[in-house]
């Protein structure tokens, strides 16, 4: 079998998985669209609740601090979702122009959340409450557009932000 014909006949058969990926998700939680799950943001609004609250209740950078990147399938082996297996086996099969953008902007996430954080323990430590809670508000509101962009491309959306957006949010 050459090259060629591997190529080939590998597009009917990653579209004849995808298809039945559709069929197996439909009636849950992940879309049918993307066969990405909404789901793996409650990672990211975990951490930003945490940041909502840390000007109010200071113990919460503690907490903050232990939060850790994960990736989806990380995510969902951790979880208690019903369908976590079925979520992660969809994310192998989801639409590259899905998943890589959806990718990109978990990456650009977790970077955000890295830099809020460090930024936060440097205002903590300056004493400043004023400091703190900008900080925090800031970190927060970034934070949530990014979760919001990777909603819409969990919905079958190709939103993105541009590179000056990102490098804004990161500044803020």
């Amino acid at each position: 079998m050459t090259a060629s014909s591997d190529t080939t006949d590998s597009a009917p058969q990653e579209a004849e998985s995808f298809l039945a990926m559709q069929e197996r998700v439909k009636g849950t939680n992940i879309n049918e669209q993307t066969l990405l799950a909404t789901g793996y943001l409650n990672h990211f609004n975990e951490i930003n609740m945490l940041l909502d609250v840390l000007p109010d209740v200071r113990g919460c950078l503690e907490d903050a601090r232990e939060w850790q990147p994960k990736s989806y399938q990380e995510h969902f082996r951790d979880s208690s979702f019903s369908d976590k297996e079925l979520a992660v086996a969809a994310y192998d099969q989801a639409p590259a122009k899905y998943r890589e953008l959806f990718e990109e902007t978990g990456g650009r996430t977790n970077e955000l959340v890295a830099t809020g954080l460090a930024r936060l323990e440097e205002a903590v430590s300056g004493g400043e409450a004023e400091a703190v809670s900008l900080v925090a508000s800031r970190s927060s509101r970034s934070l949530q557009r990014l979760v919001d962009v990777a909603s819409a491309i969990i919905h079958g959306g190709k939103p993105t932000l541009e590179q000056d957006q990102i490098d804004a949010l990161l500044q803020d």
